[in-house]
């Protein structure tokens, strides 16, 4: 799962993943982590608002959810061969 800053979408996904109980490998990264509380990130729904759509906040729900979080772009094979051999 490639996600961003802003909105609420990565989250729900996660959410979904855990509520469900999905059992197949998941790996995700969030773009925008050094971007600046209240900044205009590209589009309208790049905004971080009231803390819950930080880069932090999305991760932490998609770590909450057993998805493998990688740190960088360049990390996302990686993390997720590292996965697919557990």
């Amino acid at each position: 799962m490639i996600g961003e800053i802003g909105g609420q979408s990565e989250t729900e996904a996660a959410e979904f993943v855990a509520r469900n109980k999905v059992k197949k490998p998941a790996v995700g990264f969030v773009a925008g982590a050094a971007a600046p509380p209240g900044r205009r990130m590209g589009h309208a729904g790049a905004v971080i608002s009231g803390g819950k759509d930080t880069a932090a906040a999305t991760m932490g729900a998609m770590r909450s959810a057993g998805i493998r979080v990688a740190d960088s772009p360049a990390a996302l094979v990686n993390t997720l061969l590292m996965v697919l051999r557990n």
